[in-house]
């Protein structure tokens, strides 16, 4: 192998590492918001849950949705 080569492999790992390395020291700046597992922790023993409903109420929510959309296609005609 050709030293020229070899030179060449070494710069393009050494790029490789040092984009690791700054990655790895958050050199790079963040934007957006912050993803939900960097956000501060929830109390010991607290699950997050989100609401649930009965089979009823989920049937009844559907009725008024049916019936909110079914007023709203109305109003633009």
């Amino acid at each position: 192998m050709p030293i020229q080569e070899i030179l060449q492999l070494l710069i393009t790992e050494r790029d490789r590492l040092n984009k690791a390395i700054e990655a790895l020291q958050g050199s790079a700046p963040r934007r957006g918001r912050p993803s939900i597992s960097s956000a501060a922790p929830a109390a010991e023993g607290h699950a997050r849950r989100g609401r649930t409903f009965t089979p009823a109420q989920k049937k009844k929510q559907a009725e008024r949705m049916k019936a909110y959309w079914a007023a709203r296609r109305k109003e633009k005609k």
